[in-house]
């Protein structure tokens, strides 16, 4: 059985940066050809903006992680090497706040929300706080 990516894109490892992990665990399950049809390996959304954020390649991110599959820790070692080893701490800030601050657009917020089982009272506009459902909701229905 394919594998529903389960980390949120609001936790970060030793070098600060949100998402970085999920990002990780996404290519690593693609190049084990374990990530759920579903999940691009490496998107044009947060996994595009981490990226961005950090000044890594996205190329070079996925060409390293499936020709190395590294651990997490030696992909974040990796990610600071692409910048001569280390990144500034206002960058990773503005790609964290950047990321946090992401809302999806009302019609996907509506079906994520309906598919969850939850009316869309406003309560929750968030783009990490609804891809959470969402996987949440895909790992519940991959198991019923």
């Amino acid at each position: 059985m394919a594998i529903i990516p389960n980390i949120s894109s609001d936790i970060a490892g030793p070098l600060g940066a949100i998402h970085l992990p999920r990002l990780w665990s996404k290519l690593r399950m693609s190049a084990a050809s374990e990530l759920q049809a579903d999940y691009p390996e490496c998107g044009g959304g947060f996994d595009q903006m981490v990226l961005d954020g950090l000044g890594v390649d996205r190329d070079a991110a996925v060409a390293f992680v499936k020709g190395n599959k590294p651990s997490y820790i030696a992909f974040e070692n990796w990610v600071k090497e692409q910048r001569g080893g280390s990144i500034p701490q206002s960058e990773i800030d503005a790609s964290n706040a950047a990321i946090r601050g992401y809302n999806h657009a009302d019609e996907d917020r509506a079906g994520i929300l309906s598919a969850a089982g939850l009316s869309d009272d406003g309560s929750i506009l968030d783009a990490v706080n609804l891809n959470n459902l969402d996987d949440w909701t895909e790992l519940h229905n991959a198991l019923s």
